[in-house]
């Protein structure tokens, strides 16, 4: 499988530590730019929830 890495947008260097995307068949994975062999795979229903729950602010108490 030929995997696309994709980074945010956001991300201001090249080089630059972010999050990495990369779609799947069902599947997301997911990767640091400066730790790239560490990789997460989710579905995208669970990472569409993250998502809406970090938006929503269900995270920011454990900071």
């Amino acid at each position: 499988m030929d995997i696309r890495w994709q980074k945010s947008s956001f991300s201001e260097q090249p080089e630059g530590n972010c999050l990495e995307l990369a779609a799947g068949e069902a599947v997301v994975l997911m990767r640091e730019s400066d730790a790239p062999e560490g990789v997460i795979a989710t579905t995208p229903e669970r990472l569409r929830a993250l998502v809406a729950g970090v938006k929503a602010g269900e995270f920011d108490t454990l900071l």
